[in-house]
């Protein structure tokens, strides 16, 4: 079970993930959230961390998504905006990528969101969507609609998973079921974690999957 803990802001937080196995450390560049890393994280001492950096943009410039790859060492880019499959293609050409899809009604046709983002990108993450909002909703949508689709490119299950879901996400079954992405139900303060508790959900996933 791959595992990503997003929204860090702290770089002792950072080196903590690290030491407990965690796969991916999500680090969003999106000033109006107040995860957003920009002023509270030094780039240089980021980019020593051997753990998989994940940048999280939202309607962001190619040249400055380019920018921050290379200061912070980011492995991995997701989006998780609006961005065109043209737009993704371009930053793809530098850059592994995550498009995150926002699924806001309890019925939708994951094939069809996706279909035009296959060629374009390396993953999709799947988040729960709020109209006017780029997520941290901190709440979950119908994973089954994820069960009943034919995805065939690695995803990320996300949306207000915590850690009375861990037996639930053992149970899912998906052909493409890569990982999860955790966030807001780990917190003690936004872009700060809950260490404890994620490590617990760490070790129960790692251990049973």
């Amino acid at each position: 079970m791959i595992i990503k803990v997003c929204g860090n802001t702290d770089l002792s937080q950072l080196k903590g993930l690290e030491k407990m196995g965690v796969d991916y450390a999500g680090l969003i560049f999106y000033d109006p959230s107040p995860r957003a890393v920009l002023n509270k994280l030094d780039a240089e001492k980021v980019k020593e961390l051997s753990i998989k950096k994940v940048g999280v943009f939202v309607n962001e410039e190619v040249s400055f998504i380019l920018e921050k790859v290379e200061e912070f060492g980011l492995s991995v880019v997701q989006l998780h905006g609006d961005e065109t499959p043209s737009f993704c293609s371009l930053v793809s050409d530098h850059v592994k990528v995550i498009k995150a899809f926002r699924i806001q009604e309890k019925h939708v046709d994951i094939d069809w969101m996706v279909k035009e983002y296959d060629e374009v990108c390396d993953y999709y993450l799947f988040d729960k969507g709020s109209k006017g909002l780029y997520g941290g909703t901190g709440e979950k949508f119908n994973w089954d609609v994820l069960q009943e689709s034919k995805i065939d490119k690695p995803f990320f299950l996300s949306g207000g998973i915590e850690i009375e879901d861990a037996e639930r996400l053992i149970a899912f079954q998906h052909p493409f079921f890569y990982g999860i992405d955790i966030n807001t139900r780990f917190e003690i303060n936004p872009g700060i974690k809950d260490m404890a508790k994620v490590r617990e959900f760490v070790t129960i996933l790692k251990q049973k999957v």
